[in-house]
């Protein structure tokens, strides 16, 4: 599974979603869509492109790949753990 981190390099850097969609011209229900990863499993690398020229970074650091076994496994202890 690709987890999309881009919500979590904006508010570690202090900077918002208005922000990131004003300096790139990204409409801001785009980088919902993609922060919440809905609607769509695809981002355009234009739309990439953009994001990491503004904030600096690497496709790397937006987009994270997480085994499914180990997260299901981690989210079964959670659930045995009572959390």
């Amino acid at each position: 599974m690709i987890e999309v981190r881009l919500k979590d390099l904006l508010e570690s850097r202090g900077l918002s979603r208005y922000w990131l969609a004003n300096e790139t011209g990204i409409e801001y229900k785009t980088l919902m869509r993609i922060e919440a990863a809905k609607s769509s499993n695809r981002i355009e690398l234009r739309v990439l492109d953009g994001i990491c020229r503004a904030l600096q970074c690497q496709p790397g650091d937006l987009l994270v790949w997480i085994d499914d076994a180990q997260e299901s496994k981690r989210a079964q202890k959670s659930v045995r753990k009572g959390r």
